[in-house]
């Protein structure tokens, strides 16, 4: 019986906040990342598509990764070093109502208790964060913050406390009669706190260079008998807590790394928790087919990584056909695991489909190397000997 292959580290992308019809709603791109996850043996995705509120799905061979921290280990300016655990600081913010934040500090509570989570210590804002909501003109969402500098003062004082990763609740603003949440309860909308809460994490991964993600406080919201099954994991409880905890308990350490020559500048593999994770061993990056402009699909692209390329319904249109971009076309998130594993097992995507393509053909290639003098192969290597190769060997 042969052994199984070895993982190929895979990219899996959901934009957030564009109305993704797999992926962007809540929680509800989980089977996906399951199902790569196993087809991969090594899945590195972002909160967005695994955080589904009071529901979530803990396996080690997913990578949890902020967005902002995403992009940049795509583009080789961070590596990833898988940790067994971490404590997670509770960030709360001051502009929380006394019963709704108690409620936070109970599902922080369970967490401890029926999960054994590491968590604490709890830190209150000392101003309120000040979330906004709008729509773009495209119909994405995006946020902003009043007071970003309260923020940062407090995951500092998290970090310092000895905390290394965060875990952010900001009160956002509650409108249970707008049309828009109306259509997103429906299955026919954008998330619309989707764009605040990536504002949130960014900035603050991007200034503590730890793990960081959002869960929103909100109010319960009235019953709905027609609420859309992807949007339904976010009426389950009081909070959206216990997912961003689950994920955060386990996120890989971020390792910048430095120029050529670095210790860390060109590590790659994938082993026991503190092995390092580098973009050199990226093997596959799955996207929606409408959204490729993201740096992270676009950093691979670049690299000659495959990009796979699901057909998944959003608001843009950045397809490979108007970037240029050669992709593997899939159907479905299930096509694309099964490309994921030809790619694993050295299988080219190419020969699965029919009709086969153009049939091989003799002929005659230039013998030299290119006229700049750069050979694109890493030899040629020395000999055992220690003497000189043939010019051409």
């Amino acid at each position: 019986m042969s052994a199984s292959p070895p993982p190929l580290p895979t990219l899996l992308v959901i934009p957030t906040g564009v109305g993704c019809a797999l992926g962007g709603y809540a929680g509800d791109g989980l089977p996906a990342a399951r199902l790569l996850a196993a087809a991969s043996g090594c899945l590195i995705t972002h909160p967005n598509v695994m955080n589904g509120a009071a529901l979530y799905w803990s396996d080690r061979r997913i990578q949890y990764v902020e967005g902002w921290a995403l992009d940049r280990f795509a583009a080789g300016e961070l590596a990833l070093a898988p940790v067994a655990g971490r404590r997670v600081g509770l960030l709360l913010d001051a502009g929380i109502e006394p019963e709704l934040r108690q409620r936070q500090i109970q599902a922080a509570e369970a967490c401890r208790a029926s999960l054994g989570l590491a968590i604490g210590p709890v830190l209150i804002s000392d101003e309120p964060l000040g979330v906004g909501l709008s729509l773009g003109s495209s119909g994405a969402s995006w946020g902003s913050l009043e007071r970003p500098d309260a923020l940062l003062r407090a995951g500092e004082k998290l970090v310092l406390a000895g905390a290394s990763a965060i875990a952010v609740v900001a009160r956002f603003p509650d409108d249970p009669d707008s049309e828009a949440l109306a259509a997103y309860r429906h299955g026919a909308g954008v998330d619309g706190l989707a764009g605040a809460e990536a504002v949130i994490s960014h900035l603050l991964v991007r200034h503590l260079g730890i793990p960081c993600a959002h869960a929103p406080a909100l109010q319960p919201l009235p019953m709905d008998p027609d609420l859309d099954p992807r949007a339904a994991a976010e009426e389950l409880g009081h909070t959206f807590l216990p997912c961003v905890l689950v994920g955060l308990s386990r996120a890989p350490d971020l390792v910048p790394l430095g120029p050529p020559g670095h210790p860390y500048g060109d590590g790659i593999g994938l082993g026991p928790a503190g092995t390092l994770l580098t973009a050199a061993a990226i093997g596959a990056v799955v996207a929606p087919a409408g959204a490729l402009g993201g740096e992270a699909v676009l950093a691979c692209a670049e690299r000659g990584i495959p990009v796979i390329a699901v057909h998944n319904p959003c608001l843009l249109e950045v397809s490979a056909q108007a970037l240029g971009l050669e992709v593997l076309a899939a159907a479905s998130y299930a096509e694309a695991a099964g490309l994921v594993l030809a790619l694993r097992e050295g299988i080219d995507p190419g020969v699965l489909r029919r009709p086969l393509g153009e049939r091989l053909s003799a002929g005659r290639l230039s013998a030299g190397r290119p006229s700049g003098g750069d050979w694109p192969l890493p030899g040629p290597w020395p000999r055992w000997d220690g003497r000189r190769n043939h010019r051409w060997c």
